[in-house]
């Protein structure tokens, strides 16, 4: 594997200098230029030396804080956090019939995740809501986002305004400075590249928001092999990495010293439609090379989830999301986003596919926790005990063990049930409701809703939905 690595490199690095990597945005050009960086047009040509400089001065890790100190993040090392879904434009019923997301399912999906200990992160594009105004996304998103969660806060990308009022209203939200802020970070979001080898205005002016503010930043390409690059996996990947390096580079060059995470949602497309495929063994290898070059540069890095290209709530959706998910859980990815609910390649959330994912995340981590071997682990005093032929049901020490060896699943159906067939979608309504249940909204002061919706009035959204935000 490190051999690949290393040809991936090397491959990137070329591309880099021979083909370059196009920068839409004249402040991302005028950037480039001052620091040397051969521009022809807007096309950016780096060496390698430096591509390199700039990309060891991101640091290995990147905290990111929350309301309640017990979800803050060191996200880098040995670090596995899971991140939500993102980018759904609709809501799937078991049978597969879909519907447009609504404000009140973000919120909803905003108090499942809160409501799972598994999770630090929290917010984000969830869903992308059909009932709200699309240039006030990123706010509203945001201000739900702040005001139903103690965890760290996912938020979505935009121009330099909705960045702005985003780095705002964190201040006003937690009672802080701008220098505070800088010096311990409360929010994070995803730069994507386009590929093939550009970045757009938009992203452009996420990055290098995130970098004046020193707030962790995704830098993620979303690549499909046989239509936005090359089939084969090896020259996807060189042109992911090359996209990803270019665009650290670029935030270094702002503000050297940016949190930055190594991010990739690559995958393949399905040669017979030209669709992507999320759930396939290519995105997941996709996802296990993100986890390897990011080692290979020493920062963090981000990919996959419980993905599924399923049409409906069925065994295919279990299947995929299983893999995809313990892919990135093996490789050691530091942010698994897509963890879970996301279905019919990324177009819906499925709540039960939620739920379901949840308990394919509780399966990994026992896995990944691997086992124990001590003397306590290892009782042989109580194996010479029992002798042959004996139990060991009743003893102390599998009293004393038995909930902290074994995971208890949640929705899964074990032993004998008197209506099996109907169990296990009985155990998935009732671990929603009790999620739902547990979840308690933050408390926030009357002087700060306040603050924040003179904020949001003064951008120009509507009052009708900033109170949804602040009511719901």
């Amino acid at each position: 594997m490190n051999d690949n690595v290393k040809k991936i490199h090397e491959a990137s690095m070329n591309i880099l200098q021979k083909t370059g990597m196009k920068f839409y945005h004249p402040d991302a050009v005028r950037i480039l230029k001052s620091h040397g960086i051969k521009i022809d047009e807007n096309v950016a040509h780096f060496t390698e030396a430096q591509i390199m400089e700039w990309v060891k001065k991101a640091p290995a890790k990147a905290p990111l804080y929350a309301s309640d100190p017990k979800y803050d993040m060191q996200i880098g090392g040995n670090s596995r956090y899971n991140g939500p879904c993102g980018g759904a434009t609709f809501i799937m019923d078991t049978e597969g019939r879909t519907r447009p997301a609504l404000f009140s399912d973000f919120i909803k999906l905003l108090k499942l995740f809160e409501g799972n200990p598994s999770y630090c992160l929290n917010g984000g594009l969830a869903c992308q809501p059909n009932d709200i105004p699309t240039e006030s996304y990123i706010t509203l998103l945001a201000l739900a986002s702040m005001l139903h969660t103690q965890k760290c806060i996912f938020a979505a990308a935009g121009d330099y305004d909705s960045m702005e009022t985003l780095i705002r209203m964190a201040c006003i939200r937690y009672g802080i400075t701008v220098e505070e802020l800088k010096e311990k970070p409360r929010i994070c979001t995803i730069a994507n590249t386009n590929t093939p080898l550009y970045l757009d205005k938009n992203m452009t002016e996420t990055v290098l928001t995130m970098a004046k503010y020193r707030q962790p930043v995704i830098i993620a390409s979303a690549a499909m092999a046989g239509t936005t690059a090359p089939v084969t996996l090896a020259g996807m990947l060189a042109i992911v990495n090359a996209e990803v390096l270019a665009t650290i580079a670029l935030a270094q060059m702002c503000q050297p010293g940016t949190p930055v995470i190594y991010g990739s949602q690559s995958t393949n497309a399905d040669m017979a439609t030209g669709a992507i495929a999320v759930g396939s063994p290519e995105g997941a290898l996709s996802y296990k090379y993100c986890a390897e070059m990011a080692k290979f540069y020493g920062i963090p890095s981000r990919a996959g989830g419980s993905l599924s290209d399923a049409k409906s709530f069925n065994t295919q959706a279990g299947y995929e999301s299983m893999m995809t998910c313990m892919a990135c859980k093996e490789s050691g990815i530091n942010i698994m986003t897509q963890s879970a609910g996301i279905i019919n390649s990324y177009l819906a959330v499925s709540y039960e596919k939620l739920i379901t994912d949840f308990e394919i995340l509780d399966f990994t981590e026992r896995y990944m926790r691997d086992i124990e071997v001590n003397a306590d682990t290892i009782p042989l005093d109580l194996i010479d005990e029992v002798g042959h032929a004996g139990q060991y049901l009743i003893k102390e020490h599998t009293l004393e063990f038995c909930r902290k060896e074994l995971f208890a699943p949640h929705v899964s159906v074990r032993g004998a049930i008197a209506n099996p067939a109907d169990q296990f979608d009985k155990n998935i309504e009732k671990q929603t409701a009790r999620l739902l249940e547990v979840y308690k909204k933050p408390e926030v002061s009357t002087e700060v809703l306040k603050d924040l919706k003179t904020l949001l009035l003064g951008q120009n959204i509507e009052e009708t939905y900033i109170d949804m935000a602040i009511d719901s």
